[in-house]
């Protein structure tokens, strides 16, 4: 435990995450505008929705076509360290286009995002030394969306960007009854693995020019899967760096002289990776 809790305080120093806007989205159908890693047409209902546990209240975002009488695969959505965002969003719009129920989840509480490195290593910080925490808010929003008549509740899966990628990696080695969990450019040390445990099949999307994941955490982690015959894939993207699938990472990067970078191909190439991994494992 020691040796969790140490990594997991050089994962707080370090870690680093994508751009973020707190724009308020109210509930509504919208037809979302075209983006680069996958054309959105259909009209896509938009609902912000209140939910508690953990003592506290989360504010997140649900996201689908309005296909009638048709049951969805879910998939929650875990966001970069800054909170929700309109890039959180812009996902869950991109999911729900491809015919999942997405939802952006909260895992602050009440809404909350962050502009600067600091305000956001605070409020993830609590979240690597206390695992039982991101556990609590996060089964708050499996049982929030398995309240929708339209969500297949055989078909879950998460998906996280950066402090998100770390978050639903340990929510399935923590043993979440997912199908499947997607991390990208997320940090990988954290729980250890159970064989027991596992549920869930894993991808992990990752910058090889990441200088807040070295090689040595890489190596690290897929010992750790190996050791108990995990069912995962590791992809790599050569000359990718942290935040690498964020368009706004380089701003960011020129504002808190971070060494980040959108990366538009490594940004196509594990869209596409997630969406013919969620073909075998949800559909």
């Amino acid at each position: 435990m020691k040796k969790i809790i140490t990594a997991a305080c050089i994962v707080i120093i370090t870690a680093m995450a994508c751009n973020t806007g707190a724009v308020k989205v109210e509930n509504s159908t919208v037809t979302p505008k075209k983006d680069t890693t996958n054309a959105i047409s259909k009209e896509i209902k938009i609902e912000n929705v209140d939910y508690t546990g953990d003592g506290i209240t989360m504010k997140g975002m649900i996201a689908y076509d309005e296909t009638p009488n048709i049951k969805k695969p879910v998939v929650l959505i875990v966001p970069e360290w800054w909170g929700i965002s309109d890039y959180t969003r812009g996902r869950a719009k991109q999911l729900a286009a491809l015919g999942y129920l997405a939802f952006a989840i909260d895992v602050y509480g009440e809404g909350k995002n962050v502009e600067t490195p600091d305000e956001a290593g605070k409020l993830a910080g609590p979240f690597y030394s206390n695992m039982k925490m991101g556990k609590a808010r996060f089964e708050a929003a499996l049982a929030k969306i398995k309240t929708y008549p339209n969500a297949d509740t055989s078909k879950i899966a998460a998906i996280g960007y950066c402090f998100g990628g770390a978050m639903v990696l340990n929510m399935a080695r923590l043993g979440e009854p997912l199908k499947a969990v997607v991390s990208f450019h997320g940090n990988l040390i954290g729980a250890p693995a159970d064989k027991n445990l596992l549920k869930s099949a894993v991808l992990v999307c990752h910058g090889e020019a990441d200088q807040f994941v070295k090689p040595e955490e890489v190596a690290a982690f897929k010992k750790q899967m190996d050791s108990i015959s995990a069912p995962y894939t590791f992809k790599s993207y050569p000359g990718a760096t942290h935040a690498f699938t964020n368009p706004g990472a380089d701003e960011k990067a020129a504002k808190y002289k971070m060494p980040i970078a959108y990366n538009a191909a490594a940004d196509t190439a594990s869209f596409n990776e997630m969406k013919s991994f969620f073909d075998k494992t949800l559909k």
